[in-house]
């Protein structure tokens, strides 16, 4: 963070203070009223520099009114984090506050918004277009103490209803990346109805928070616009994309947005698009969404109108994701021909009499919560025979949802898949063994099984073992009420042992299942056997790559290290470099078009604790890693170099790296230094 005296800075203190008095800002020595956090980028200012800047925005609205000019007023307040005022223009505060205003109304009768300020946009055909606009060249007023009032450049009808819901919202965007603090963003609204009367009809369908899962946070046209509710209303019925023809509607861009790849005119060859061509444009074609797209909830909860995605299906909705149906032949709509929204909760109702029939919920039912599953439970007993070069032996047992014993001998070829794995050290592990296990010996509820492999000669400190596998179960009816089967896995439990500690010694934790699922809703790979971070690590642990899967000719291997290997999938379409692993059948996964929804400066949406922070532990080891620049990389080079992986980044911690006496990275990243790792991912 640059501290020095620029002459910029000196020119604002004699501009602040000949106006203190008149704005009223506390500058007082050591007066930095508003506590911040390690990741924000103002907790790293000086508090001289604190006072100067103030850093933040908040804004509040006191009043909006339509008055007989009909040109919209509202009068609002803005001030910095502190509750201090701000100037808009950024003359007598740091920072010029920059505006945009939306006024929408719901039509008696209708559901959704219509904006009062629309644009006509040309096509490439010669006609036009509408598009839902903003207010930005009306006329201020200041008031005082961080306090103004706006009116509209565009005036609303003379014929306007002032009976119906109006909503105002602002957009107010401080500019503050001078000062090393980025921009801050805040979207403000005020619903309303214009003769006085209570507010009865809303449109409250997604939260912003549920958006906030994934996107940390949601920020679209040039990062301005961070409310849901602020989003639907521009984003209604009457805004058109003039090149594509595309409705930019909400509740029909959204679902096809997180459909990306799996609509059906995507699947047929029409990229899905909005801007002059699919290349310039802004496409989302390839939108991939982190879990099963027929998850509603995870969008529709926690709003007054939470039931809404239930009680009301109409064609534009389910057409959405559904858009190869042709609802006036009836083309794939097995109820035939369409021309009623009206008609369509005759036939998909609210609740379900069974799994994907037609109701709303039922032809949304997710597989893995299924009721027809089995819902296994598996509990490892006990690990022993674990010394050095023993061969294990793990009892477990498995049971279905009503507590019944499953025979491990079940569990083969095409009716499921039973494993055990053995793993060290728990320091880091740098070695398994992984058995099948359908025929450990049962008796009374409990398996048994003997390894017929053994814990290393060279084994030292603490072991883990781990049983994973699946469940073959027919599903009947199944999706589109057909028959089908699914391969239906367990929480992946891991147990900790001694090889030569006196008593079990656990493997750090450096990551949240929870917080992954924040934006997987069930993570579990490879064929749903593994669904736990527990058990990720064992296998994706520093030492392995993937050589087993790798066919002849394409080496070298590369690295599988979970450190390094989660970073540069969730970096993705940013890497500079290539980033492919070959997994199961020998096919070629490559991530370099994977788009991470969120900001991965907030290294905490996954990380627990400080476990993101420098040192690492010195028991972490070195990361096999035949690709990269060198090898092995050493432990903080392969978490760091996983997002940062250009050449530029690994010559720097290459010239900070010995083979002989390790890492000197902390010198200048731990936490109290000034690159620390919290404050070079600060926002």
């Amino acid at each position: 963070m640059t501290r020095g005296v620029t002459t910029s800075k000196i020119l604002f203190l004699l501009l602040l203070s000949l106006s203190i008095a008149a704005i009223g800002i506390a500058a007082v020595e050591g007066d930095n009223p508003q506590v911040y956090s390690a990741l924000e980028k103002a907790f790293y200012l000086s508090a001289q520099d604190a006072i100067w800047v103030r850093p933040g925005l908040i804004l509040t609205i006191n009043n909006v009114s339509i008055p007989s000019d009909l040109k919209t007023t509202v009068t609002f307040r803005i001030t910095d984090n502190g509750g201090q005022p701000l100037d808009r223009e950024g003359k007598l505060t740091p920072g010029a506050i920059t505006f945009r205003f939306v006024l929408a109304y719901i039509p008696k009768g209708a559901t959704q918004y219509l904006d009062y300020i629309v644009r006509n946009v040309a096509t490439p055909d010669g006609k036009t277009v509408t598009q839902a606009s903003t207010d930005s060249t009306g006329t201020w007023t200041s008031l005082g103490d961080g306090s103004y009032t706006y009116k509209f450049f565009n005036a609303v009808p003379a014929s306007y209803d002032q009976t119906v819901t109006h909503t105002m919202a602002v957009q107010a965007t401080r500019n503050l990346t001078e000062f090393e603090l980025g921009t801050y963003v805040v979207n403000e609204l005020k619903t309303w109805v214009p003769n006085g009367s209570q507010v009865t009809v809303v449109r409250d369908i997604v939260p912003t928070a549920a958006c906030n899962q994934c996107h940390d946070p949601i920020s679209a046209h040039g990062g301005g616009r961070r409310k849901e509710e602020y989003c639907i209303l521009c984003h209604t019925p009457q805004t058109i994309d003039g090149p594509t023809g595309n409705t930019a509607d909400w509740k029909v861009m959204v679902h096809k947005i997180h459909s990306g790849p799996n609509l059906p005119s995507v699947i047929a060859g029409k990229p899905y698009y909005f801007g002059s061509s699919p290349t310039t444009g802004s496409n989302f074609s390839n939108t991939t969404y982190p879990q099963d797209i027929r998850n509603c909830t995870t969008c529709h909860k926690d709003t007054t109108q939470v039931n809404n995605w239930l009680l009301n299906p109409t064609r534009d909705t389910c057409g959405s994701c559904h858009d190869d149906i042709n609802w006036v032949t009836g083309a794939n709509h097995k109820a035939g021909p369409a021309t009623d929204d009206k008609k369509c909760a005759e036939c998909h109702q609210p609740q379900a009499e069974t799994e994907w029939d037609a109701s709303v919920p039922g032809a949304h039912t997710v597989q893995y919560k299924s009721n027809q599953l089995v819902y296994p439970k598996v509990t490892i007993n006990s690990v022993t025979n674990t010394a050095p070069g023993q061969k294990p032996v793990v009892s477990f047992t498995i049971v279905d949802k009503s507590s019944k014993p499953i025979n491990p001998a079940t569990l083969a070829g095409t009716t499921g898949r039973l494993a055990v794995t053995i793993a060290g050290p728990t320091s880091d592990y740098r070695w398994y063994v992984q058995e099948a296990a359908s025929t450990a010996a049962y008796a009374n509820g409990v398996a048994t099984y003997t390894f017929t492999g053994v814990i290393p000669a060279s084994a030292t400190g603490s072991g883990a073992a781990e049983v994973e596998g699946r469940i073959v179960t027919t599903l009947n009816p199944g999706p589109q009420g057909k028959s089908t089967t699914y391969q239906e896995s367990w929480p992946t439990p891991v147990k900790f042992f001694t090889i030569t500690d006196k008593t079990p010694v656990a493997r750090r934790t450096a990551v949240d299942l929870v917080k992954c699922n924040k934006c997987h809703e069930k993570l579990q790979l490879h064929g749903n056997n593994r669904n736990t971070i527990e058990s990720c690590v064992i296998c994706h642990n520093p030492a392995t790559t993937d050589i087993a899967r790798r066919p002849a000719g394409t080496t070298p291997a590369q690295s599988i290290d979970m450190k390094l290997m989660t970073h540069r999938i969730h970096t993705g379409e940013e890497l500079e470099n290539d980033y492919s692993v070959y997994g199961f059948g020998n096919v070629k996964i490559n991530f370099n078009e994977v788009l991470y929804p969120g900001d991965r400066r907030n290294c905490l949406a996954c990380h627990v604790a400080n476990s993101y922070t420098v040192p690492l532990p010195s028991t972490v080891t070195p990361t096999t890693n035949p690709r990269g620049y060198w090898d092995p990389y050493l432990p903080t080079a392969a978490a760091c170099l996983g997002c940062h992986d250009s050449l530029a980044a690994a010559a720097h911690a290459y010239t900070n790296t010995s083979a002989t006496l390790g890492e000197s990275c902390s010198v200048c990243h731990k936490e109290a230094a000034d690159a620390s790792v919290s404050q070079a991912h600060a926002r």
